[in-house]
């Protein structure tokens, strides 16, 4: 398969300039004749629903919370990057560009990349304009703090809850196009399929979440906004709700998937604290700035701690393990999370770990509060503090936090080309959904930063390039595509109705879950890649011969939702892993224990694998099909990544 990414030639500063000069035009009158559906009302879909309305088309939106405001965009919380360069320290969009692709670890396209940090600029002042009420400094100006992976201060932020702040504005952008009758939103209402005509993407089939009505929609493009598949792995900082389902329903219409198993592991998460548990709550990256990740250096300190002969503010400074910083002088704290989340693993490992379950390390703030103040602490960081505590009963301002690794975000999804159009003419992706700017590992506050690019400052320029050579005419929802289309969902949720078995979807889902994160977690190796590959299949057989799902289908069925998804994402898990064992190379969060350095650190093999991995669907119960699409860098040099 020949790849298409549509990059345009030149060079990197001036590719989106040109680019953008080069797309058709649709003029304003005709742009009242197109119907676009955007799926997702996060940050990248009610960015890009807000501006395909002001710009005049007549967009459908929908989401399956009750309110667009729901959108797991709002659960964000240590900022959004941008290369304004207001601290003076030397930012630039080219360094913006530079630490994205090298925190990718050299698996991201160049062009995409800079493109984005091209734009993030434009992004700040688009939500200062809104309203949005980033941090400010005494005098008034933004105010900036560091994140991981970078050695300038470039994100902005909002206290500790940046996304939520940032989907206000956004979601005021689109209320105003509701007003005006530009977007009309569809609430509780969840895609089960693609429809295809001709080739094209034409419109969706989805399900009424309170009437069970399955409905279809007709459009000339479909732009997916519907966020990341991490929810696969059963606990994960997603909200219980996220799914992959419709990009996989949309990858089993044609449209290639990339980089599946390329899954990231955030640090700071509050540790998993029983099997009753449904999901893991994220404690911001932000937290690095102020916070100092340690461990007791002797086993001995760690039995006395968990045996309450001694609290940690007990143990000396002499013994404590500030390992970060030992390891990583240059970066300390600050290291990308794939890089944080696998020590951490390490001192775990080695039986330093602390908490009842070995499963945490401490992040201390006694210093910056004896340094800075308390107030100082609470003003950046006290509705984090409050959250910490509410669910831990543990005061951080008193005794230092416990952090753990969880999943929290995925970069691989659908492939897009330049224009974020997928291989199919009309499915566009953006926001988490796609896998275009991330490469192996996401740097914090940088998925705001691409929802709101995406959104805002791309595809409402990009989609014109193809509504302009479409012709106005609608494709009626009676149409015989549709019509097949609706019968596919509706087959599928009889035959999940009608199975009556013993176990219940949530029992299959924390199996898959579990089966995941022990070998495609944080470490993986070939034997353990094969075992699961095996296990998984036996458990999706054992799905559809033995889960229980309640009720019908034309009622509130959240057991019915559920094991919808929970059937996509047994497919899901299987394709991770075949994606896992192709790749022999360690790079990112994608650690395969075959490939690394001496030091323990991921190690790349940039002669055989260099390029993004694109699975293609052949059918059900077929191996899929993996295509790649190589990756040139022409503007940085491939190099070992160090932190140190």
């Amino acid at each position: 398969m020949v790849f298409d990414s549509k990059i345009p030639e030149g060079p990197l500063a001036e590719k989106w300039t040109k680019h953008k000069f080069n797309l058709k035009l649709v003029n304003p009158a005709n742009k009242r004749k197109y119907d676009i559906i955007v799926v997702g009302t996060g940050l990248a879909g009610a960015s890009a629903a807000a501006s395909f309305g002001e710009m005049g088309y007549n967009v459908k939106a929908f989401f399956y919370q009750d309110s667009a405001r729901r959108a797991h965009s709002i659960a964000a919380q240590g900022g959004i990057n941008a290369a304004k360069n207001y601290p003076n320290d030397n930012d630039s969009i080219f360094r913006l560009f530079y630490d994205t692709i090298k925190g990718g670890d050299y698996r991201s396209r160049e062009a995409n990349v800079y493109r984005l940090a091209e734009v993030s600029n434009n992004i700040i002042d688009q939500c200062v304009a809104q309203g949005v009420p980033f941090a400010r400094e005494y005098g008034g100006l933004l105010d900036n703090r560091s994140f991981g992976g970078a050695q300038v201060s470039r994100t902005f932020y909002a206290r500790g809850q940046t996304g939520q702040q940032l989907l206000l504005g956004a979601y005021s952008a689109l209320s105003r196009q509701v007003a005006a009758g530009k977007v009309k939103l569809y609430k509780r209402t969840e895609m089960l399929n693609l429809v295809l005509v001709e080739g094209k993407a034409r419109g969706i089939v989805a399900r009424n979440l309170i009437t069970g009505k399955i409905e279809s929609h007709s459009a000339h493009a479909v732009v997916l906004a519907t966020g990341g598949y991490g929810n696969v792995f059963f606990l994960a900082t997603y909200a219980m709700g996220c799914n992959g389902s419709a990009v996989w329903r949309a990858h089993k219409k044609g449209a290639l998937f990339a980089n599946p198993c390329f899954t990231q592991i955030h640090p700071t998460c509050i540790p998993v604290h029983g099997d009753q548990q449904s999901k893991l709550t994220l404690m911001s990256e932000s937290l690095r700035n102020d916070g100092r990740v340690w461990v007791p250096k002797e086993k001995s300190t760690v039995e006395k701690i968990r045996k309450k002969e001694i609290q940690p503010n007990d143990v000396p400074e002499d013994e404590r393990d500030y390992y970060l910083e030992r390891i990583y002088p240059s970066f300390g704290n600050l290291v990308p999370r794939d890089v944080a989340s696998r020590n951490a693993k390490n001192v775990c490992d080695e039986g330093r770990g602390v908490g009842e379950t070995g499963l945490a390390v401490y992040l201390d703030f006694r210093d910056a509060i004896k340094q800075f103040g308390i107030d100082v602490i609470k003003a950046k960081y006290g509705n984090l503090f409050q959250m910490y505590e509410k669910i831990t009963a543990d005061n951080p301002y008193n005794t230092p936090m416990m952090i753990y690794p969880a999943i929290h975000y995925t970069m691989g999804g659908l492939w897009v080309d330049y224009n974020l159009m997928t291989n199919i003419p009309g499915l566009y992706a953006t926001g988490e959904c796609n896998f275009s700017d991330h490469g192996a590992n996401r740097l914090g506050a940088s998925a705001l930063m691409q929802g709101l690019a995406d959104g805002y400052f791309i595809i409402p320029y990009t989609i014109g390039d193809y509504l302009a050579g479409m012709p106005y005419d609608k494709v009626p929802e009676d149409h015989p595509e549709f019509k097949k289309s609706e019968e596919e969902v509706k087959h599928r949720i009889n035959k999940l109705l009608n199975i009556n078995g013993n176990r219940t979807v949530d029992e299959f889902h924390k199996e898959l879950g579990r089966i995941l994160w022990e070998n495609c977690g944080m470490a993986r190796n070939e034997t353990g890649l094969k075992e699961a590959k095996k296990e998984i299949r036996e458990l999706r057989e054992a799905y559809w011969k033995d889960v229980k799902v309640l009720g019908i289908n034309e009622e509130l069925n959240m057991t019915l939702e559920k094991a919808l998804r929970v059937a996509d994402f047994m497919e899901l898990g299987e394709v991770m892993i075949d994606d896992a064992l192709d790749r022999r190379e360690s790079c990112g969060g994608h650690f395969r224990e075959e490939s690394q350095t001496e030091e323990g650190e991921a190690k790349r093999n940039d002669e055989h694998f260099s390029y993004v991995s694109v699975w293609e669907y052949k059918g059900d119960n077929k191996p899929e099909v993996l295509h790649k699409e190589n990756l040139k860098f022409e503007n940085v040099k491939l190099t070992q990544r160090s932190y140190k």
